[in-house]
């Protein structure tokens, strides 16, 4: 993958359009990208993550989307990032616009638009670029499969952030293993790990609920069998269980056969007992039910001689009745002429009662031609009725008139007012509409300033915290610096003391007949002795480490002392020699003036609006003034035309009326009379033929009750029955006739009159003897259906607990295979000698890998002093494989990386991270990075170490790789010419780029 041109637009610090052009920069295989703090050094590259994936690394994707967008954009321009590089042999451009917060097109306020994405590749053949895509998701894909790697691994091995390895280099198993973790995605084999935990977890529970199924069994087993199984105590899981089991099931078993068997025997002698018991029960029973049939028929017949009166009274009844009902059409129809003719009168005489006197006496006729008389009085009135209508109509459209003029004469007052303030109130408007503005225009000046003076109050206060710093820096040195000539001192004395006393240490080591180790001598006749306070090899040893000590913290104190001073230096170059607090008053009060233009130009809306709607309000009061000066003029002729016809329907009115109130009133009152007329008229002809149907239905009645044989109508009509009472006198006579024939039935039937000459049955011996049978037998039964009950169960329980067994066999070895397998990838398991899970087992490959890769340019770094290497030590939590060391050639010993230096930590690090980077890009599938980036770690480097590690990075031109430093330390920007500057300003920052130039060997210093 290689870079060749990044555009940005509105992106975090960079307000106007910049663009980065990546094939100069790359011409000298290394190039410098440095600028000031804060200036937007990790922009530049968040924007190339941002292009390629839609997000930006690490920590700071929580600032995507509208975030991303600069403070310092005009509100139109959309923010956009363009990258164009080269992978997998095509040339790609890849643009991306996140959703921004632009103006509305119609009206005011702002409106989110959504983000945008386009992939085009360059057609070398035709010369042209060509559209790929414009789908988010389908160019993020299309990257991640180009490039092989996903932005993790893309920010780890491109965006080499020197921070994190050097917190590698000294974390623990744990933190490592999180680290290549995802930078190789072994979460497959964590997920074997996972899987095989919890399939060992469900073979176990399934091992546990077979065996728990099976003990249920053997105890069901038991309660079924009771004493005749012996159960010992046995828990799931426990060995035997099985057997156990079968055994105790198959004893039960067998005695449950024997005791079916003799309850057999027994059910079938009760069973025998029972049927002659039954059968002598069964002939008490007919020979009791005969005799009580006999002297209940006895007693019904003695009852029915009592009441032979009553029998012979109720047929008389019902003959007398059979006669009357020829009557009875004649008292229906009598019945109905008098209901008729009484409701006829009885309405009649209520119509009379409405009219009046003079009408009391009148017939149908005359009745009926005084209604018409007053129907023609009535019709004459309807011209009068219209005129009355249309006077009411008048006098409500006179009162319209008058509430109209009265409303416009409000309008007109009421606006005379209005307008005779306007000019005042518009010019007060106005005014602060003018105020508002000059307080909006003084808060935004104020608002440019607030930046650079809060950017010099933050630089003050570091520069004095760093004044502080600085001393304390000094006599740290200082000390530690006395401290290491101290040490130096005291191991020179003793190295010196130990030469002195040398021959005496080389004495020690003299035997007889062997050479001296000087002379060759085999005879030693007066060698030397030791003096007190005699230095040995191992005390020298130890001061010669603790003087290396105190040089190292010496080194450490001064390298610390120089970046202090270089920080005091940055934020003097920005603060000034101004005061802090002074700076933080000029501070405040600046803030003070700008919250206040702020308030005063809040009001401006407010203003303009209500200046619009008072003009709004001026244009419609003066068209209502002119409207209701209008419609006052027109309503004078309307006015008299009104009041003309009004007084022409008066007078005709008056004479159709009469002495009545209104037109209206006269004609109810007619209307009325001519109802009641009519109404009268109709009521005493129905009156009149109800009376003579009346006197006709009396005269069939008569003659019908002599015809029937009664003397008077009445006794017709007493002897009359209704339904209800027929149909109960009848059943009476039927019920009498019926028990008659029973009774004699029954009395000569031969059996009952036979078994009435018996003696009587003992009905209750015959059944206590049944019962005791029948109880006999139940219990007989009772004992073998249990006893066969219990052999089935006992069959089905056997059975089951059988099957369970065999099932249970090829599941506990597949739980012993599955456990063995899990503990072994889970490092717990004693076949796995150093305890290494499955997932740390091939990141520790990867390890070895990376180490190996990273030694080859630290060896380089370092003069061939440092190697990596991969340990396999146990470490935290008795795991082990991810260990990393270092081997120092000077002492020969092997040591943690958490003991390197600052600088040895650095270009460890930075060693680390480009093995890294080769490895990861082998196992993303051997995508080729021509462009990396590394970010700070240079200033805690010396000259010559600085010269080594540029010589490592110069090799990678080797490669025809280029390599971007981004770094704020001065010295690398006179060894290093392609140079990309990020500057800061009020307005936004810029980039300024200086290309290759062709020189001597890099980092020579030479400008």
């Amino acid at each position: 993958m290689r870079l060749h041109r990044l555009d940005l637009t509105a992106f975090g610090p960079f307000g106007t359009p910049q663009s980065v052009d990546f094939d100069e920069l790359s011409a000298a295989g290394i190039f410098l990208l440095h600028g000031p703090t804060g200036a937007g050094k990790t922009s530049v590259l968040d924007a190339v993550c941002y292009a390629l994936y839609g997000s930006v690394p690490g920590a700071r994707q929580s600032g995507q989307g509208l975030t991303l967008r600069s403070d310092h954009a005009a509100p139109g321009t959309r923010t956009e990032v363009t990258l164009e590089l080269t992978v997998a042999g095509r040339r790609l451009e890849v643009t991306r616009q996140p959703p921004w917060e632009r103006p509305k097109k119609r009206g005011t306020g702002t409106t989110v638009e959504k983000a945008q994405s386009w992939l085009r590749e360059y057609d070398a053949v035709a010369g042209a670029w060509k559209d790929l895509s414009r789908s988010h998701q389908e160019i993020g894909e299309e990257v991640t499969q180009l490039l092989g790697m996903s932005r993790e691994q893309f920010c780890q091995v491109v965006l080499l952030p020197q921070g994190d390895f050097a917190r590698f280099l000294r974390a623990d198993a744990e933190a490592r293993g999180r680290l290549l973790g995802r930078l190789f995605d072994t979460r497959r084999f964590a997920e074997v790990e996972k899987r095989l935990v919890e399939r060992r977890r469900t073979t176990e529970a399934r091992v546990r609920d077979g065996d728990s199924a099976l003990l249920a069994d053997a105890h069901r087993m038991q309660q079924v069998a009771g004493e005749a199984m012996e159960l010992p105590e046995l828990a799931p899981g426990d060995p035997g269980l099985a057997e156990a089991v079968l055994a105790a099931a198959a004893v039960a078993r067998s005695t449950s056969r024997e005791l079916l068997t003799t309850a057999h025997c027994g059910r079938l002698a009760a069973e025998s007992a029972q049927a002659a018991a039954e059968r002598a029960l069964e002939d008490v029973r007919e020979r009791a039910r005969l005799q009580r049939r006999f002297a209940d028929a006895r007693e019904r017949a003695a009852l029915l001689e009592e009441r032979a009166g009553d029998h012979r009274e109720a047929q008389a009844r019902m003959e007398r009745a059979r006669k009357a009902e020829s009557v009875a059409p004649a008292l229906e129809l009598r019945e109905a002429a008098d209901t008729e003719h009484t409701r006829a009168c009885a309405r009649a005489a209520r119509a009379r009662d409405l009219l009046p006197r003079g009408f009391a006496d009148a017939g149908a006729a005359g009745l009926a031609a005084a209604a018409r008389r007053t129907a023609e009085e009535l019709g004459g009135l309807e011209s009068a009725r219209r005129g009355e209508r249309r006077l009411a109509g008048l006098v409500a459209e006179r009162a319209d008139l008058d509430r109209r003029e009265r409303d416009d004469e409000d309008v007109l007052t009421e606006t005379e007012a209005w307008l005779a303030d306007w000019e005042a109130v518009r010019a007060g408007l106005r005014a602060r509409v003018e105020a508002a503005q000059e307080a909006a225009a003084r808060a935004e000046q104020l608002d440019g300033r607030r930046e650079p003076t809060q950017r010099r109050l933050k630089a003050a206060r570091l520069r004095d915290e760093l004044a502080r710093d600085l001393e304390a820096a000094q006599h740290k040195a200082l000390a530690s610096g006395e401290q290491a000539q101290a040490a130096r001192a005291h191991w020179l004395d003793l190295k010196e003391q130990r030469l002195n006393g040398i021959a005496a240490e080389l004495a020690a080591t003299l035997a007889d007949g062997t050479p001296c180790a000087v002379c060759g001598a085999t005879e030693h006749p007066a060698p030397a002795r030791r003096v007190e306070g005699h230095v040995d090899r191992e005390t020298e040893e130890r001061a010669l480490t603790a003087s290396r000590h105190a040089e190292e913290r010496h080194a450490q104190d001064e390298r610390a002392l120089g970046l202090v001073r270089e920080a005091l230096a940055a934020a003097t170059a920005e603060a000034g020699d101004t005061p802090t607090d002074r700076l933080a008053a000029e501070a405040e009060e600046g803030e003070e003036n700008y919250a206040r233009a702020r308030r005063e130009a809040s009001a401006l809306h407010p203003a303009r609006e209500e200046l619009r709607q008072a003009e709004q309000e001026h244009e419609r009061r003066t068209a209502a003034q002119r409207e209701a000066a209008v419609r006052t003029a027109s309503r004078v002729g309307h006015r008299d035309r009104l009041e003309r016809e009004r007084v022409a329907l008066e007078e005709e009115l008056a004479q159709a009326r009469g002495a009545a109130e209104s037109v209206a009133a006269r004609a109810a009152e007619l209307e009325e009379l001519a109802a009641r007329l009519t109404e009268a008229a109709d009521s005493v002809r129905v009156a009149e033929g109800s009376a003579e149907r009346l006197k006709a239905a009396d005269g069939r009645l008569d003659e019908a009750a002599f015809r029937a044989g009664f003397d008077t109508p009445r006794a017709a009509a007493d002897a009359l029955l209704d339904d209800t009472a027929h149909r109960e006198l009848q059943r009476r006579l039927d019920a009498r006739q019926t028990e008659e024939a029973a009774v004699r039935a029954v009395l000569a039937e031969p059996d009952t009159a036979a078994a009435a000459q018996q003696p009587p049955a003992d009905l209750a011996a015959a059944e206590r003897s049944a019962a005791a049978a029948a109880e006999r037998l139940r219990t007989a039964a009772s004992a073998q259906d249990a006893a066969a009950r219990r052999c089935a169960e006992l069959d089905q329980l056997s059975a089951r607990a059988s099957d369970g067994v065999r099932r249970l066999g090829p599941l506990r070895e597949e739980y012993d295979r599955v456990a063995r397998l899990a503990g072994l990838t889970a490092g717990t398991s004693a076949d796995n000698e150093r305890k290494m899970r499955l997932e740390a087992y091939v990141l520790a490959a990867r390890l070895e890998q990376v180490a190996a890769a990273a030694t080859v340019r630290l060896q380089r770094m370092s003069s061939g002093r440092y190697t990596l290497v991969h340990s396999d030590d146990r470490a935290g939590r008795g795991r082990s494989g991810l260990g990393l060391h270092v081997v120092d050639a000077w002492t020969g010993r092997e040591r943690d990386t958490a003991t390197l230096s600052g600088g040895e930590t650095f270009f460890a690090s930075l060693a680390l991270a480009l093995g890294l980077a080769d490895v990861v890009t082998d196992e993303a599938g051997g995508v080729r990075l021509d462009t990396l980036f590394i970010d700070e770690g240079f200033g805690s480097l010396d000259d010559q170490t600085l010269d080594e590690v540029l010589d490592v990075l110069d090799s990678l031109r080797e490669r025809d790789r280029s390599v971007g430093i981004v770094s704020h330390v001065a010295d690398l920007r006179r060894r290093i010419h392609a140079q990309l500057e990020v500057v800061k300003g009020r307005s936004g920052s810029l980039v300024r780029q200086r290309g290759y130039r062709p020189s001597g060997r890099l980092g020579s210093g030479d400008e």
